[in-house]
């Protein structure tokens, strides 16, 4: 075979599909070096190729614009976080019980962990994104991103990590609050959701799959919608539907639309595999703003109740139910002493608006009442039996009453990663106590980090000093450095001991 002829009709096939190509897309044809001693027409570079847009959208007045993902991308990438939560999986137990000695045993280097002599934790790694919603470095995430961890690291968009400190959880939206000791934070304004419509354009930001910093765009599927998947007993679910590619590792990122502000937290997917199939779900903004406004002023979220249980009304429950269709919320049963016990309304009526909005799903009802707090006013207009009437509701807490509950949040008391309360007055004399302070909740922080101590332990003494209250707790531990000895009984009465350090 002539090998010489061979290349020659291989270089000329090449450089006749070439031409056609490039007459196809381009309709240039031009000239590049081969090498030093030739040149062959036929092919051209360039440095770079304008694209042309051929999507257009409306902005709010009307306008026709571009539809272009690139500036809103580059406004929000620096505002997504990357979060790595540690959850230490020791395999051993009792650690603290009843020791003789406490502080000469435990103050100095031994206390570290608190573990046993050989044993060791394996810990277990999970990772999410999160959204830093100002420059005092506070951010949003999903609450099962960081829940149950013993440590929380934020990784910024420039490979910056900063240990954070959990500010406050909300179980019942699947939020949680964040902050990191960090200077010149790019941010992220939020928006009104209601005003989000459905066809909408969004991108989802965050870190699915292990891939950092990952932007994917969609649209707005739906609004107010329920999953099922939050198994808190007073879970809120009206979630923004959005077919942008969300992930595992999506939790707690943002939503965004075509200006580059916060539309909802990325929280879940509908998915029989795991993974993306077409159907995400972010917490509306409203909903995030309400709690993050809670937890920075009350140190806990305030949630108001009508205290009714409810289902969307549909054609199959109209039967069910022996009533006319009406758009609306059916309301199953009303609590006694209830918000709504108290305003008149009953078992069978139908919600058909909240404070003159029409309102015809459960999940826009949750959202709607999600907004308030205890004491907040809302008017109902409903219908009864074929008749239109409107009640005023004082909206309750969880106890029946319409007062606020705040929390004192000292920053040391954040550092420690717990929320505390008084001690109840019937368990303290059940338990033969002066008083104490009761750890309701534990977050990651020292006292998750570096003991073995549950939920539910009772205070009584820190390094010796009798503990009363939480202001105690504060006051104690404004100005510690080095070890602290926390002695304290569960409910069964076993007493306990647990030492960690604060000069780290």
């Amino acid at each position: 075979m002539d090998t010489n002829k061979s290349n020659k009709g291989s270089l000329k096939v090449y450089l006749f599909s070439a031409a056609i190509a490039l007459a196809v897309s381009l309709g240039v044809i031009g000239i590049n070096k081969l090498n030093d001693k030739e040149e062959i027409k036929g092919v051209t570079t360039v440095e770079t190729v304008q694209g042309k847009h051929v999507l257009y959208t409306a902005d709010d007045e009307g306008n026709i614009k571009p539809l272009d993902f690139t500036d809103t991308s580059k406004k929000v990438l620096d505002a997504v976080v990357h979060i790595k939560s540690t959850q230490s999986s020791p395999s051993y137990g009792n650690q603290g019980r009843e020791l003789p000695d406490p502080f000469k045993e435990f103050f100095g280097d031994m206390f570290k962990g608190q573990s046993p002599e050989g044993m060791r934790s394996q810990p277990r790694i999970g990772t999410g994104s999160g959204v830093i919603i100002n420059d005092q470095g506070y951010i949003i995430t999903n609450n099962h991103v960081i829940d149950n961890a013993d440590e929380v690291e934020v990784t910024l968009y420039n490979n910056e990590s900063y240990k954070a400190t959990v500010i406050g959880t909300d179980p019942t939206t699947d939020l949680a609050l964040l902050q990191i000791d960090a200077d010149n934070l790019s941010t992220m304004s939020l928006v009104n959701s209601d005003d989000v419509e459905v066809g909408e354009w969004v991108l989802a930001v965050g870190n699915p799959m292990g891939l950092n910093s990952t932007v994917t765009a969609g649209i707005v599927s739906a609004k107010a919608r329920s999953i099922n998947i939050n198994q808190d007993k007073f879970a809120v679910e009206s979630f923004i539907q959005t077919d942008a590619a969300i992930n595992p590792g999506n939790s707690g990122g943002a939503l965004v639309n075509l200006d580059g502000n916060l539309v909802g937290i990325n929280t879940a997917i509908a998915s029989r595999t795991g993974t993306y199939t077409g159907y995400g779900f972010a917490v509306p903004s409203n909903i995030v703003t309400k709690v993050v406004e809670d937890l920075l002023k009350y140190g806990a979220v305030q949630r108001g109740m009508l205290g009714v249980t409810i289902r969307t009304m549909d054609s199959n429950l109209a039967k069910e139910k022996k009533v006319d269709f009406t758009k609306g919320i059916w309301i199953e049963q009303v609590g006694e002493n209830s918000a709504a016990d108290k305003a008149g309304i009953e078992s069978g009526d139908i919600i058909l608006e909240v404070n003159g909005e029409e309102t015809t799903t459960s999940p826009r009802l949750q959202e709607i009442i999600a907004s308030k707090r205890p004491g907040d006013e809302v008017n109902l207009l409903v219908n009864r039996d074929g008749t239109e009437k409107e009640f005023k509701v004082i909206l309750e807490n969880v106890n029946g009453t319409t007062k606020l509950v705040k929390k004192e949040k000292k920053e040391i008391l954040n550092l420690l990663g717990a929320d505390f309360e008084n001690l109840d007055k019937d368990l303290a004399e059940k338990l033969d106590l002066e008083g104490g302070v009761q750890v309701n909740k534990l977050y990651p922080g020292k006292i998750k980090k570096e003991t073995q101590m549950r939920e539910g332990f009772i205070i009584t003494h820190i390094d010796g000093k009798r503990v009363r209250n939480v202001e105690d707790v504060a006051e104690i531990l404004e100005n510690k450095k080095g070890g602290v000895m926390i002695e304290g009984v569960y409910e069964d009465g076993s007493k306990y001991y647990y030492a960690f350090g604060l000069d780290s």
